[in-house]
C-alpha cells in the first residue's frame, strides 16, 4: 500500500474503533492525549486512515504489555524521530551515490582527456632543428 494510500481518511469513528479493538470513547480520549488525530469531515466527523488504525493497533499492543499511556506517548515519540532519522539517512545515502557518480563521471572524463592529450602528442609531426 503507497504511504498517501495509507493516510486517506476512510473509517468512522465506529468502524475505527471496531478494527482496532477498542471503544469508540476511548478513541476519543487517545485524540485529546494526542495519540492520534483523526482527519475531520466538513460536517466534523472524525475520519480515520488505515495508518491511524495500525497506530491503534500499536497503542493496544503495548497498553496490553502494561505501558501507560503516558509511556506509549513517549515511544511514539521516539518510533517518530526514529522514522524522521531513517528518511534522513535514506536521502544522505542517496546524495553520496549521486555525488560518488558524479566523481567517478569526472575522474572517467580525466582519464579520457588525459589519453587524448598523450595521443595528439604522440601523433603530432615534430620539428627537427
Amino acid at each position: 500500500m503507497v504511504k498517501n494510500d495509507r493516510n486517506k481518511p476512510l473509517y468512522m469513528i465506529s468502524v475505527a474503533a471496531e478494527l482496532a479493538g477498542v471503544h469508540p470513547q476511548t478513541l476519543r480520549a487517545y485524540e485529546q492525549k494526542g495519540l492520534v488525530t483523526p482527519q475531520r469531515t466538513s460536517g466534523n466527523t472524525r475520519m480515520y486512515s488505515q495508518a491511524d488504525i495500525e497506530r491503534l493497533e500499536l497503542i493496544n499492543e503495548l497498553t496490553s504489555e502494561g505501558i501507560n499511556l503516558a509511556g506509549v506517548i513517549r515511544i511514539l515519540d521516539l518510533q517518530g524521530r526514529l522514522e524522521e532519522r531513517d528518511e534522513e539517512l535514506d536521502s544522505l545515502h542517496k546524495r553520496v551515490r549521486r555525488l560518488a557518480d558524479r566523481v567517478h563521471e569526472l575522474e572517467t572524463r580525466e582519464s579520457v582527456n588525459s589519453l587524448v592529450l598523450a595521443t595528439t602528442t604522440a601523433l603530432a609531426p615534430r620539428r627537427l632543428p
